[in-house]
């Protein structure tokens, strides 16, 4: 009997502290941009999932599949997915945190940062809602960042729904070698973004038919499609001393900065792209006439949009990101450091955008030339360094 009450108190407990960590995501995050995931990886979902063996024991799937249910932001198709596969929904979150910190590496020295912004309704700010390249590179390393974090946590053994790829387990190859090892399994990891990440875009472009969620869902793909090209093989050999007798092989995903790179490249090459629609047909004989029109523009329609699943593609241009202007999230450069001797885009010249920098010397004094003195007690110099630092104006 009073086993069963203790039980009860555990469950009332656990139940409780379950409602109260909904209450609090929902009062970090109360008006989210309908469909827009990618907070996820700014606020995070560990505070709502258990930590420890015990908590473990004490979440139910119903809960797993409640905190699905009171996400903020996501689209019927995501809560159906997260609710398939509850375990899950941290992989979606540390997939977009890996997207959004390789985003800020990647630009740390550029006129736009990836600057997330203090807004959690829309991380980027202005920049997500334009049809930038920005916006197309925000898309594809969020996208690949879902991808990598699925596939890793599947080879890890940490999902239920997965493992590592025994397709091709045991099987010989005409090079001698065999198939073995833990093969990450990206397949899972493909599948799953895809049904995820794409939904809010299918959603939207199946109601407004808008040329926007078309290239949304292209850089999600192109996001997908990086790191399935720039998976590794990896073999051990086996044999006595090291004779490479046997050796067995697998595939693994990549480490996420060369994903990076890689998009880095697409994004200093993507292509901006119109994409078309076919119009209702007029009964009108103006609409023969028309014909004759349309089949001429067939080709160069065909012509403007030839990018090929890998590519990154927008839709407008990239705004001015020398001058502030917070109605659009733009910071400016001003304040920002930059190299005075460097010839990229850390530049002065470019990073300031041609209006000049200030210089300021700065000291640094550190302990250095440090002796081990027997005994027992280490002696160091002081050293003082002066330092000339370089800000935008």
């Amino acid at each position: 009997m009073e086993r069963q009450r203790g039980r009860r108190r555990q469950h009332l407990a656990a139940s409780s502290s379950f409602r109260l960590l909904l209450f609090l995501l929902h009062q970090q995050v109360d008006t989210v941009y309908a469909g827009n995931w990618m907070y996820l990886g700014v606020v995070g979902v560990t505070p709502l999932l258990p930590q420890g063996d015990q908590e473990v024991h004490n979440f139910s799937t119903s809960s797993a599949i409640s905190i699905c249910q009171h996400l903020p932001g996501l689209v019927q198709q995501q809560v159906a997915v997260c609710q398939s596969h509850p375990d899950t929904i941290r992989s979606v979150s540390d997939g977009a945190r890996l997207g959004i910190n390789e985003c800020q590496y990647q630009f740390r020295n550029e006129r736009w940062n990836c600057t997330t912004g203090g807004d959690l309704d829309v991380p980027f700010g202005y920049t997500i809602k334009r049809g930038s390249k920005e916006t197309a590179f925000i898309y594809a390393v969020t996208s690949a960042g879902v991808v990598h974090a699925v596939t890793h946590a599947c080879s890890s053994g940490n999902l239920t729904d997965c493992s590592c790829d025994m397709s091709k387990q045991g099987l010989s190859t005409p090079e001698g070698w065999k198939w073995g090892g833990c093969s990450d399994n990206l397949r899972f990891g493909v599948q799953f973004a895809r049904q995820f990440v794409d939904a809010p875009e299918k959603e939207r472009h199946k109601k407004f038919k808008r040329r926007r969620n078309l290239m949304n869902l292209h850089n999600n793909e192109a996001g997908r499609e990086a790191v399935a090209r720039l998976m590794k093989m990896q073999c051990r050999c086996h044999g006595v001393s090291g004779s490479c007798e046997l050796k067995t092989c697998w595939r693994s995903i990549p480490t996420f900065p060369v994903v990076g790179d890689y998009l880095k490249n697409k994004y200093k090459t993507a292509l901006r792209s119109v994409f078309q629609y076919k119009r209702k047909k007029r009964s009108s004989s103006s609409g023969r006439r028309d014909s004759r029109r349309r089949r001429r523009r067939r080709g160069r329609r065909k012509r403007r949009f030839l990018a090929s699943k890998e590519e990154l593609v927008h839709i407008h241009k990239s705004p001015n990101y020398c001058v502030q202007n917070l109605k659009k999230g733009i910071l400016g450069t001003h304040g920002r450091f930059c190299n005075k001797t460097s010839n990229g885009a850390d530049s002065c010249d470019l990073l300031c955008c041609g209006r000049g920098y200030n210089t300021q010397v700065v000291r640094y004094v550190e302990r250095c030339h440090c002796k081990f003195v027997w005994c027992c007690h280490v002696k160091c110099k002081t050293c003082v360094t002066n330092v000339d630092v370089h800000t935008c104006k």
